[in-house]
């Protein structure tokens, strides 16, 4: 049967239902009142069967007009409650007239229209609210009223999520934070019907003409409200494409361990593919207990780290960071997550290594995640050395350090722009891999090095761009209109580090790893797309400009070389690069090495970009 059908016959049942609840109710009632009254006239039986009948001609008519047969039992909620009353009031102001036309009331006992309506009601709410303590277990908590000034909002999701928001927004103190006038079913079930008193009005593919009834009915295009598995489906593109054509802004509903809460929809709303859930079993058998040290820690990818490592119930967790606000601010956040967890926060450049070898020796740790780094690509343009000094002299710090206090696991953050490098940050980054597994060599350290694309929102990326620009009305710039990227949120960047330092193991060997990012995204369709967030029409009401690659930019990102193969490792979304040439040691290597940091260390940036396959553009800083 078609969910139509489907919705059709269960209407059918709960009218049904009501119907006959409503003539059994009155012939019970006059039953009642005759058993209870001496001589009872010889037409007393004809005269209840007939006020019965008339009475359930009255309720069909009243819980058909006023939709009461769309209500799904197992979701009722208060505005259905309030339904039924209206319903069950106006059928009886529909019988009174009714059989006084009939019969002129002859042989019907007044009181029993009374007895008839509790008998009644009683037997209504009997049925949904058994309905609805196997679905929810709360049938008493029904009774919440919305807040009348919340701004109106039609709510897609599953029947399901649907429920669970609607029931989650009754125990909002002081009021849900929007009035949901409707549901669009993403699976299309229950069509017509109502869920918690709100109707069901169809699936996504009526969400512009449901936009436009509800604009004339109510005087403006009401809020779209996302919730559940409607963000991990590749809806979101449409979505908001119809949002915008129609004025309105798309926002997130969820609940958690702070109650109901509403949101802008998160920029890993508009990845093309399903958000990556690592395992975390693993990884937690290996944190677990013991002392882990993270450098760049106030970063967008090192503070997220260091929270997921706390997480994991690490023994010590120390902060290690340059800047003096960011690590501040992680700092102040872990010990309001974790108050009982052993912190250990630190001001150290990496660059440093007395400073570094200090830290770790009073810190000891077991495990050493190094997230350092200058990553803003047209900048490091323009500060090569600085690049050169932080992002390969920091990271050979780290390594040196690490082996020589005899930590059993190093994991190195990399990037897609290592791959090919045109720009001094991947260039840097490259070097960085090399250095790092080299050193690993025949020492007693397990190095993991993890490559991969832009991290949305991370400090510096296009996504806090976007938002600048578009709450400033425009325009917003494009480097170009085919400029592609790979992209994750920073979630799944923590755990694949975490991922990638559970599977690797050796001694003495350098394991890469990438996530499977799918496929790259255009920076125009999600600039697009970052518009229609806010209700807008790209290029109508807010400009999108190309101003041309900026130097060290490439058209599009890759992940591996072309000589690089990769490897799964049994974690979904998780590959291990196979060992490549480039890994074999060249001669001479250390001592171009130790030359490349000299000049950068003096700053002559044009000597010291000495980097294999990297080609630096004609100008100067």
């Amino acid at each position: 049967m078609t969910p139509q059908g489907e919705a059709r016959r269960a209407m059918a049942l709960t009218l049904g239902f009501d119907v006959i609840s409503a003539v059994v109710a009155m012939a019970v009632a006059v039953a009642i009142r005759w058993a209870t009254t001496e001589g009872a006239p010889d037409s007393a039986l004809l005269n209840g069967a007939i006020a019965s009948g008339v009475f359930g001609l009255a309720a069909l008519t009243s819980f058909y007009t006023l939709d009461v047969h769309k209500q799904v039992w197992r979701h009722s909620g208060w505005p259905d409650a309030l339904r039924i009353i209206q319903a069950v009031v106006l059928a009886a102001l529909l019988f009174l007239p009714i059989l006084f036309i009939w019969n002129r009331l002859i042989g019907f006992p007044r009181t029993a229209l009374l007895l008839a309506l509790i008998i009644w009601v009683t037997l209504i709410f009997a049925g949904r609210m058994f309905a609805l303590s196997r679905s929810t277990r709360q049938p008493f908590q029904i009774f919440e009223a919305a807040r009348a000034d919340a701004p109106p909002a039609i709510l897609v999701a599953s029947a399901s999520k649907a429920a669970d928001i609607l029931r989650e927004m009754r125990a909002v103190k002081g009021g849900a934070p929007v009035r949901i006038l409707g549901l669009l079913e993403v699976e299309g079930a229950e069509p017509g019907r109502a869920i918690r008193g709100v109707p069901v009005m169809g699936g996504l593919e009526k969400l512009g003409t449901v936009l436009e009834v509800l604009k004339v009915r109510y005087g403006r295009t009401p809020w779209i409200a996302v919730a559940g598995d409607v963000r991990e489906r590749g809806l979101m593109s449409a979505l908001l494409k119809e949002a915008a054509s129609h004025g309105t802004e798309v926002m997130a509903l969820g609940t958690g361990s702070d109650g109901l809460h509403l949101q802008p929809v998160k920029p890993q709303d508009l990845l093309a593919r399903p958000i990556r859930y690592l395992e975390d079993e693993p990884v937690r058998a290996l944190f677990a207990g013991k002392r882990v040290f993270v450098t760049g820690a106030g970063g967008t990818i090192g503070s997220e780290l260091a929270q997921q490592c706390a997480a994991m119930g690490v023994t010590q967790l120390t902060l290690y960071d340059a800047s003096e606000y960011n690590l501040y601010a992680i700092d102040l956040t872990l010990r309001e997550k974790f108050p009982e967890l052993d912190l250990y926060t630190q001001i150290g450049d990496v660059r440093d290594p007395v400073r570094l070898r200090q830290i770790v020796e009073i810190a000891n740790p077991d495990i050493m995640i190094h997230a350092a780094a200058l990553k803003h690509v047209p900048l490091m343009e323009l500060n090569a050395c600085e690049a050169i000094l932080t992002n390969v002299g920091g990271a050979i710090n780290a390594v040196d350090v690490a082996i020589e206090a005899g930590l059993e696991r190093f994991v190195f953050i990399s990037t897609d722009k290592a791959v090919d490098p045109d720009n001094v940050m991947g260039a840097t980054k490259r070097l960085a891999e090399l250095s790092v597994a080299y050193r690993a060599r025949n020492t007693s350290l397990a190095v993991s090095m993890v490559r991969f694309g832009n991290v949305l929102g991370s400090s510096g990326s296009v996504v806090p761009l976007f938002e600048r620009q578009i709450k400033a009305g425009g325009p917003v710039t494009l480097t170009d209109d085919e400029v592609s990227r790979y992209f994750m949120t920073v979630e799944e960047a923590s755990s694949l580090v975490l991922q990638g330092t559970a599977h690797n193991g050796a001694p003495g060997e350098a394991s890469l790893y990438v996530l499977d990012m799918g496929e790259p995204i255009r920076i125009r369709a999600l600039a697009e797309a970052m518009i229609r967030m806010k209700g807008m029409v790209p290029d109508q009401d807010i400009e999108i400009r190309t101003t041309g690659l900026r130097p060290g930019e490439k058209l599009h990102e890759e992940l591996t070389y072309a000589d690089e193969r990769l490897i799964e490792t049994g974690i979904a979304g998780l590959n291990k690069v196979a060992p490549e040439s480039r890994l074999k040691k060249p001669p001479g290597f250390d001592k171009t090495l130790a030359s490349l940091l000299t000049l950068a260390g003096a700053r002559k940036r044009d000597e010291a970009l000495l980097v294999p396959g990297y080609t630096p553009p004609e100008y100067n800083d």
